[in-house]
């Protein structure tokens, strides 16, 4: 892989992407609708001159083709709003789909767990049975049918699969992103679910490394993938560890069923978090045998690490907004 366009690049996983393709001298298009968040982001990563910052929607197939200037792969990081997810996500890919069918290029999906529903074994592989019993695994099933569907003929498709993440470049979109973030900060801050029961969650970096790996295989197109995170943790422990790192103890509010409803009558998206909260209380973990069977070692930075080196990273980003 030489060159890449990733779509959504200045969010959580597509910023992960873009600076790991960096990292690893990969020609990389940034493609996003904002330029002031691009050129902030360019300037994060030190411009280098590998990076090339595209201007565009998504939603428009024909903004990508014009940006994506012989691109080889293309990793789909865009998302919709998490209350938009029923009417959007659907379009939002068959733009991307349709613009990779014109290209006739490779695509990378980032995708999560919603479409299996419960859990049917203890580890989760790519065969588990995809049986969602909630509004947003139904159409994350569709979706995934859309991307696999035959009126792509020229365009080869691949979905990584992804369990709740969290680092530096996690932001709303991610259950932990806005914990992390008001802890770094030294505020009261929201926990999402359970914070008793020990859950999976992967390290964006890690994650990014990962995928890049698998975007590389021509074997590896036509297929799920499953990049599974560094083992369990509680909610509980990880407020202690992000807590001891930024070096400030305030109230941690946990999130349920009732405390989402009642923000949610003024916040949209926390309403819409409700139906997924079974993820917290009956946990679903991602085997990573396929992915050790035919790429190699999964990357796993431990928790302490990684989600110490998340608080620095924020608290770092935001001495350098106050001093703007």
């Amino acid at each position: 892989m030489k060159k890449a366009i990733v779509i959504g690049a200045t969010g959580g996983t597509g910023a992960a992407i873009t600076e790991e393709l960096v990292k690893r001298g990969v020609e990389t298009i940034a493609f996003g609708r904002s330029r002031q968040k691009l050129e902030q982001f360019a300037r994060k990563l030190g411009n280098p001159k590998h990076l090339t910052l595209s201007v565009g929607d998504a939603m428009r197939p024909g903004d990508i083709v014009a940006q994506a200037n012989g691109a080889e792969v293309m990793f789909h990081c865009a998302n919709v709003p998490y209350h938009e997810m029923v009417n959007k996500l659907i379009p939002l890919g068959e733009s991307v789909m349709e613009a990779a069918e014109r290209l006739a290029i490779k695509v990378v999906v980032i995708d999560g767990i919603y479409p299996y529903g419960r859990k049917q074994m203890e580890l989760v592989t790519e065969e588990h049975p995809k049986q969602p019993h909630t509004k947003k695994g139904n159409v994350r099933l569709d979706y995934e049918r859309m991307l696999f569907c035959q009126r792509w003929t020229k365009a080869q498709v691949m979905i990584v699969r992804l369990p709740d993440y969290y680092g530096p470049t996690a932001n709303e979109a991610s259950y932990l992103g806005s914990t992390l973030e008001a802890i770094a900060a030294g505020k009261l801050a929201f926990f999402i679910g359970n914070m008793q029961v020990p859950r999976e969650f992967v390290y964006l970096p890690d994650a990014a490394a990962m995928i890049a790996e698998l975007a590389g295989k021509d074997f590896a197109y036509g297929q799920n993938w499953h990049i599974p995170g560094a083992g369990l943790i509680s909610g509980r422990e990880i407020v202690r560890i992000a807590q001891s790192a930024s070096g400030f103890v305030k109230p941690i509010i946990p999130l349920k069923k009732l405390g989402l409803s009642l923000i949610g009558m003024s916040v949209p998206v926390m309403k819409e978090v409700v139906e997924m909260l079974y993820l917290t209380e009956e946990p679903l973990v991602l085997s990573g045998e396929k992915y050790k069977r035919f790429i190699g070692p999964i990357v796993a930075t431990p928790f302490k690490e990684g989600i110490t080196s998340t608080i620095m990273a924020l608290q770092e980003r935001r001495v350098s907004s106050d001093q703007k």
